[in-house]
């Protein structure tokens, strides 16, 4: 008989077990030592496949795109008469070469166009560039000096002075000599909500054919490859089975995942929060009136700021000053929404109190 002594129990030591969450520390890509640093954007073709691949990701970035430059701008006659003749790649107008470089700025954190003037120095064209083409050479002082396209072809790489290049940089920290992807900081959340859609895909089919252990009460080949047969044919059609009792035992082997619907919505609310644009701003998705205007309010600065820096942008690369169009302001509506709630709360505080009394 096995020994039962409790003064025989062993205690373990997880103390180290499993180790906490670190982040890895990182430099700032800085300007170096030597008389000219360089800089190119190797992530590129990789941010893009996440762009075109996660159509929230895609819609979340042209929503901000849209808020920011869609609505149009003012100008005085000679600006707008001026802009009117840019045609980017020969199909663009003004707005739309706008909204690209806000897209390609926030999937690479770069954003480049070749500036085009005539002989009298007068802005003609605006041309997007390929971010993964464009180095960004510096001087020691980490001041940009220049710029050179990389040929795709046989051709030599062509140079570019600083103001032969309309250049958007997103979110630049500290002395870093580039912009910020949005996508680097959200790629976590992006991939754990497609794993999880991938594996709820999974158990759906599972559902639809579930994997199972069939235990059969004979070791006869032919009689086991007969039921076999006989398995599949009924799934096959969909149907069922009936077997004489005590001769098969169908076990289901397939895991119940709970809770997988609640755990992808919330990294897609997550996700909404790591690329900072509200959900009710990228879908069409129901949602209620307050929720929606919270949604609008705690964007308006997001979409503000980045109109603030495009026309700041336009005015110190390129001379061109415009002011965007603000969407209407929300501000107001949920002020009036709320001296209304405290309002109709303060007419029953009076009355609730006397039949507090009186009862």
């Amino acid at each position: 008989m096995p020994g039962t002594n409790l003064s025989s129990a062993a205690i373990t030591d997880m103390t180290n077990a499993v180790d906490n969450y670190a982040v890895d520390p990182m430099q700032t890509d800085a300007a170096g030592d030597q008389k000219e640093t360089r800089y190119t954007n190797s992530k590129w073709s990789q941010q893009l496949g996440y762009y075109k691949k996660i159509p929230e990701l895609q819609k979340a970035i042209q929503a901000l795109a849209i808020w920011t430059a869609g609505k149009g701008f003012t100008a005085d006659d000679k600006t707008e008469i001026m802009l009117e003749g840019i045609k980017g790649w020969g199909e663009d107008d003004f707005i739309d070469i706008l909204k690209n470089m806000i897209i390609t700025k926030k999937i690479g954190g770069d954003a480049f166009a070749e500036i085009i003037r005539d002989l009298n120095g007068t802005l003609i064209n605006l041309k997007p560039l390929d971010p993964a083409s464009i180095v960004v050479i510096v001087d020691d002082r980490g001041i940009i000096k220049r710029y050179e396209q990389v040929s795709k072809n046989k051709n030599p790489n062509k140079k570019f002075k600083p103001s032969e290049i309309f250049h958007l940089c997103n979110d630049r920290i500290a002395d870093e000599i580039h912009g910020t992807s949005i996508i680097d900081a959200c790629e976590w959340v992006i991939l754990a909500r497609n794993e999880a859609m991938e594996d709820w895909k999974r158990v759906l089919h599972r559902n639809v054919v579930p994997v199972r252990i069939i235990e059969v009460d004979s070791d006869d080949t032919a009689k086991i490859a007969a039921l076999k047969k006989q398995y599949e044919d009924v799934i096959k059609k969909g149907e069922v089975i009936v077997i004489p009792k005590g001769n098969v035992e169908i076990k289901d082997s397939n895991p119940v995942l709970q809770d997988s619907i609640t755990w992808i919505q919330y990294l897609e609310n997550f996700f909404y929060q790591a690329v900072g644009v509200p959900r009710v701003i990228a879908t069409s998705e129901n949602y209620t009136e307050s929720g929606s205007k919270v949604g609008f309010l705690t964007f308006e600065p997001v979409y503000t700021a980045e109109q603030f820096s495009l026309e700041k942008d336009l005015w110190n690369q390129l001379a061109i000053k415009i002011t965007f169009n603000r969407p209407p302001s929300l501000g107001g509506d949920l002020q009036r929404d709320e001296a209304k709630d405290a309002g109709q709360q303060t007419a029953f505080q009076p009355n609730d109190t006397t039949a507090g009394v009186g009862a």
